[in-house]
């Protein structure tokens, strides 16, 4: 089966002068139509969110504010503007990871052109995020029965510090995150393994401290992984002080995908953050990964083929 890809214009909505680069989701999507990655035709909606699906990963207080604009010590460190536009868009992409974790253990890979948005905990938006896709999908996968055990690859500069707190008593769910210690947030939660790298780690020590950490994934045979992919590692980015190039970032998101592939895992990726000088190094950081997760499809394909032969 073709792996899924899952985007809406939808996501796009008017967060004013700000850092975060919302156009990033169209011109990723965009790219990947303008050299064949993908046709439109193969584009899933990400479906309608609820309030019963926010709940999986979010305290009715939380919620109650959110739906009436309140700010609140709930609300009031999301650094971003509150209005039904936004909240309406993040739970629209909290939808479309939960719709690409059931496309993935359908077809073994799926890529949202959104999501990863990290540091929201259960009862409290922080650092850009209301609403945590990752967990919201994660539970809603085991509250319909389709897995007991998932991990959480979290690549971005910045530790995932709201999900570590969510699944922070839940043995079933791997938290991983590999970030820069000398940054945002602080103070750090305690995901199940946590690699702080020094600022200017550069391709060659980052690439080696990941193989080491995707090991523990491995080791807890998660039957589903989402992916963080996190664009702000690269060396340019505005808001990290690591030192990736294009061809490493290519190169970390191959070790999660093709890790997964390789050992029959089903795979989500989903965005993060990404603040790059030039937009279009976040949309190009961000296609390469989705381009990447299609590819695996075949893989998966030849190493089932293998295996059937």
């Amino acid at each position: 089966m073709r792996p899924a890809l899952i985007w809406s214009p939808d996501y796009a909505c008017d967060i004013g002068l700000h850092v975060f680069p919302i156009e990033k989701y169209s011109l990723a999507y965009e790219s990947l139509i303008a050299d064949g990655t993908a046709a439109r035709a193969d584009l899933l909606p990400p479906g309608e969110p609820s309030r019963e699906l926010l709940a999986m990963a979010h305290t009715d207080d939380y919620l109650d504010d959110l739906e009436a604009l309140r700010w609140t010590p709930r609300t009031q460190w999301s650094e971003m503007p509150l209005t039904h536009e936004i909240i309406a868009a993040f739970a629209r992409q909290a939808a479309g990871t939960t719709t690409a974790a059931r496309q993935a253990l359908a077809r073994g890979v799926a890529a949202h052109l959104g999501g990863g948005l990290h540091h929201a905990f259960a009862g409290k938006a922080e650092g850009f995020c209301y609403l945590n896709d990752l967990a919201i999908a994660v539970r809603t996968m085991q509250h319909e029965g389709r897995i007991t055990r998932a991990a959480v690859v979290d690549l971005d500069v910045h530790q995932g510090n709201g999900t570590a707190a969510i699944f922070a008593d839940d043995a079933s769910v791997f938290t991983l995150s590999v970030h820069q210690e000398n940054n945002y947030p602080t103070p750090k939660m305690t995901s199940d393994l946590d690699v702080g790298l020094e600022d200017g780690t550069e391709d060659e020590a980052y690439l080696t401290a990941l193989t080491g950490a995707l090991e523990h994934v491995w080791a807890h045979a998660p039957q589903l992984v989402l992916y963080q992919a996190g664009a702000d590692p690269y060396r340019d980015d505005q808001l990290g002080g690591l030192a990736l190039s294009l061809e490493g970032l290519a190169a970390r998101d191959a070790a999660v995908i093709d890790g997964c592939a390789r050992r029959g895992i089903a795979l989500v990726t989903t965005l993060g953050g990404g603040y790059a000088r030039q937009v279009a190094d976040t949309a190009r950081i961000h296609a390469t990964t989705t381009r990447l997760a299609i590819e695996s499809a075949a893989t998966r394909a030849g190493l089932s083929g293998s295996l059937q032969g």
